[in-house]
């Protein structure tokens, strides 16, 4: 996992842009509840937290402490101050946390950005306490047709085609001794409606919508405005997927 170069304001521009409203995250909070059995005393790792986003919505949810780990200082610079929430300068092939410390560990948009996989499973066995998931939150391979990015910037499945399927992920966490244990579709609206989500749209920010090009983009635009237009109460939902590993 390297550390992406994001200065103050790209940071600024990816919180904007990519953090989910957390009244769109209720179906995740669901699915985690299900899958984690979390509850108030117990610890989260968040791998990748970047803005901090759903470290601040595990604390409040469940009650957890959450030990965000995020290599970009320009992100962990935007993670929330709270009582709970301990924010650490690390990567998941080094985590910098002890042994047996979690309760599950968290990978929120982050598994496509590991450098190796083995060596983040390796270091995720050893801090998580035996039998905690490790959830990952992703856009995988021949499963994005519902994620908004996609559904008007078709293109960036081009980048979506170079991410780790979900199968290569498994493999890989199987070498650390992690199964597969579900696969779930789980949607979020990312905003209220389509207008607003465009407004929220923030090129320089998104690596998918960077790696299309000018026309690409327009094209898009002009599609998800009038989009927008035609069904101006229609939420922004996408969907995501959620790979649990134990």
């Amino acid at each position: 996992m390297t550390a992406i170069p994001y200065d103050r304001r790209t940071a600024e521009d990816y919180r904007a842009a990519r953090e989910v409203p957390r009244a769109g995250l209720v179906a995740w909070r669901e699915i985690i509840s299900k899958e984690a059995r979390l509850a108030p005393g117990g610890t989260v790792l968040d791998v990748g937290a970047g803005t901090g986003a759903f470290a601040s919505a595990f604390h409040e949810w469940f009650g957890v402490r959450v030990l965000a780990v995020e290599p970009a200082e320009a992100m962990r610079a935007l993670i929330p101050s709270a009582e709970g929430i301990e924010v650490h300068d690390g990567r998941a092939e080094s985590l910098p946390v002890p042994d047996g410390c979690a309760d599950a560990a968290w990978l929120g948009s982050v598994i496509h950005h590991l450098s190796d996989p083995r060596a983040a499973a390796r270091e995720l066995r050893r801090a998580l306490k035996p039998g905690a998931p490790v959830l990952i939150r992703n856009v995988f391979p021949g499963r994005a047709a519902r994620d908004l990015r996609v559904r008007y910037f078709p293109a960036t499945e081009r980048a979506i085609s170079t991410y780790p399927s979900v199968e290569r992920v498994c493999e890989a966490f199987a070498t650390a001794g992690f199964s597969r244990v579900a696969l779930h579709s789980v949607p979020q609206e990312s905003a209220p409606t389509l207008a607003a989500f465009a407004d929220s749209i923030r090129r320089d920010a998104d690596s998918k919508l960077r790696g299309i090009t000018d026309e690409e983009f327009a094209a898009g635009m002009a599609d998800l405005r009038a989009a927008a237009e035609a069904g101006p109460a229609e939420p922004a939902t996408s969907w995501m997927d959620l790979l649990v590993l134990s």
